[in-house]
């Protein structure tokens, strides 16, 4: 690879010296940082010398945890994020069967329907779907992903019926005053169901994986998380790794429950690169989603009549086992927590484990509590005792911020998301998207840490508002220690590889409320340019 010299622009390092003039790239890797005249000096007849005419060069995005096949697979489905009505969701599904001609008894899945903007204020059942479609099974999922709604078709082929029982931490909709399902599914009754649905063949899988990846680079990132990996998702990444079609570092973590032989089978995989894919750890979920009102609180809901709080997914053993496994086979867990109760689970079964195996009492295997919507400031306090790591989905600010006023009352709501404290408390944290829950835009997510607007202008949160810069840290830098990638990529430093994106706008001097318009307009891995906006 050539040599390359980036000059005449805004570098953003994210080291301590926050600055720089020009770097030289050889060999995938950042040389040198320097003046202008100090890199300039160095180049030969063969260096490529890029001007950047005033933009701004820093390091590329790395996404601590999305689900990239998920996303994948959505981009052949019907979205449904735009719906404001019951009325809406058939006609976008009946539209989307017209144009793609789709025959009687094959399946129409759609995505991202949220009952909380709907202007029946409810998720639909059967009925709703069966008025337009009895000849064709239907699936929509929620936004959040952990729950949606089938057709009474849908349902007759997912083998659920009145004699169904609720599986341990989900729950199957009722007719009223019968055992009948009326369509609705949640967390584990949606997710058993929906997996038994014929996927796509893997050569439409591989290409919609190759569009994923490009989506991904032109936001900036060039490593990304499979966040929960059965054996059908291990086996895509692992062919399209062998067929060297991975463009960006992707990390796997291992569904412990339910697929743990994947990570006993593929020691080549774990924690090492094999083609640009690795297996990180393993994931576990311990409840749902706050606007799903399915994430497992301490306090009610606001307005509950039952005092209900969510539910967990495992008994306080099981999480326990599951800790005890990914510490003894030095395996980092990312375990999915929105409510307080079930930080409180993984927070307690943490120091259990831990106090109960003395050779386990150093942490260092950076566990990751993935989303910690609604974590108490006693909670971040425990957290950094056992060396665990928050990665907070704040963009939740934005997107349903009204909601969790509404589902929380102000108390709570405002303080979702609570990276002041956190960093005030001197934890390390992440920022993601939860991509296919909502798109990989870094920038949004930056945008959403620094300004805490809600969709109606609400100021959720002022108090837990942070700076550009640190904000840029839980997408960069700490992004990369989670990773343990820490000596290698996150930052624009001599010996890490050349992992970069130039900008139209300087993020750490724009407008805040602008942050979110910022464009990336090349995004480069290793030195090699593999987005560039048109």
């Amino acid at each position: 690879m050539k040599e390359k010299i980036y000059y005449n622009g805004n570098i953003i390092t994210m080291e301590d010296s926050i600055c720089g003039d020009a770097i030289l790239i050889k060999d995938k890797i950042i040389k040198n940082i320097g003046t202008k005249e100090e890199i300039l000096a160095l180049k030969n007849k063969d260096t490529e010398v890029i001007d950047l005419k005033g933009k701004t060069l820093m390091p590329s995005f790395i996404d601590s945890h999305s689900h990239l096949i998920a996303f994948a697979t959505t981009l052949k489905l019907i979205p449904l994020e735009d719906a404001t009505s019951f009325k809406d969701i058939v006609k976008k599904i009946q539209d989307f069967k017209e144009k793609n001609n789709i025959k009687k008894g094959e399946w129409i899945i759609g995505f991202s329907y949220d009952n909380n903007f709907l202007e029946e204020n409810r998720h639909p059942d059967k009925d709703v779907l069966d008025s337009a479609f009895s000849e064709n099974p239907i699936l929509i999922s929620h936004a959040s992903g952990h729950m949606g709604v089938a057709n009474t078709l849908g349902l007759k082929q997912l083998g659920v019926t009145h004699e169904t029982q609720d599986p341990e931490g989900g729950h199957i909709g009722r007719v009223e005053g019968s055992k009948e399902p009326n369509g609705y599914l949640e967390e584990n009754a949606f997710f058993n169901v929906s997996s038994k649905i014929k996927q796509p063949s893997p050569d439409e899988i591989f290409k919609s994986i190759e569009k994923a990846q490009d989506i991904y680079l032109s936001y900036g990132i060039t490593t990304a998380q499979e966040g929960l990996m059965a054996e059908n998702q291990f086996n895509l990444l692992k062919a399209m790794a062998g067929k060297k079609k991975l463009k960006m570092d992707i990390v796997g973590y291992v569904d412990l429950k339910k697929s743990k032989s994947i990570a006993d089978a593929n020691r080549d995989f774990v924690k090492k690169y094999t083609d640009r894919f690795k297996i990180g750890g393993y994931k576990i979920f311990l409840d749902g989603s706050p606007q799903g009102k399915t994430a497992w609180l301490t306090r009610p809901y606001e307005n509950s009549d039952d005092d209900y709080c969510g539910y967990p997914i495992y008994k306080n053993e099981e999480v326990e086992e599951f800790i005890n496994t990914s510490l003894k086979e030095k395996m980092q867990l990312l375990t999915h927590c929105n409510g307080d109760a079930a930080a409180d689970q993984l927070i307690d079964s943490f120091e259990k484990v831990l106090n109960l195996e003395e050779k386990n009492n150093k942490n260092d295997a950076r566990p990751v509590m993935i989303h910690a919507q609604t974590v108490r400031e006693d909670q971040i306090d425990d957290m950094k005792k056992i060396s665990m790591i928050p990665s907070y989905f704040v963009a939740h600010t934005y997107y349903w911020g009204d909601i969790h006023i509404k589902n929380l009352g102000e108390d709570r709501a405002f303080k979702i998301s609570p990276l002041k404290t956190t960093i005030e408390k001197g934890l390390i944290y992440t920022l993601h998207q939860d991509t296919p829950v909502i798109a990989p835009n870094m920038f949004e997510t930056v945008w959403c840490a620094v300004n805490r607007i809600t969709k109606r202008c609400v100021q959720i949160g002022k108090n837990e508002k942070i700076s550009p810069l640190e904000a840029l840290k839980g997408v960069t830098i700490n992004a990369a220690y989670q990773y343990f990638e820490e000596d290698k990529k996150g930052s624009i430093k001599e010996g890490k590889l050349a992992n970069l994106i130039i900008i139209d706008e300087n993020p750490l001097t724009i407008d805040p409320m602008k942050i979110k318009d910022i464009k990336v307009l090349k995004t480069i891995r290793e030195g090699e340019v593999l987005y560039s906006l048109k």
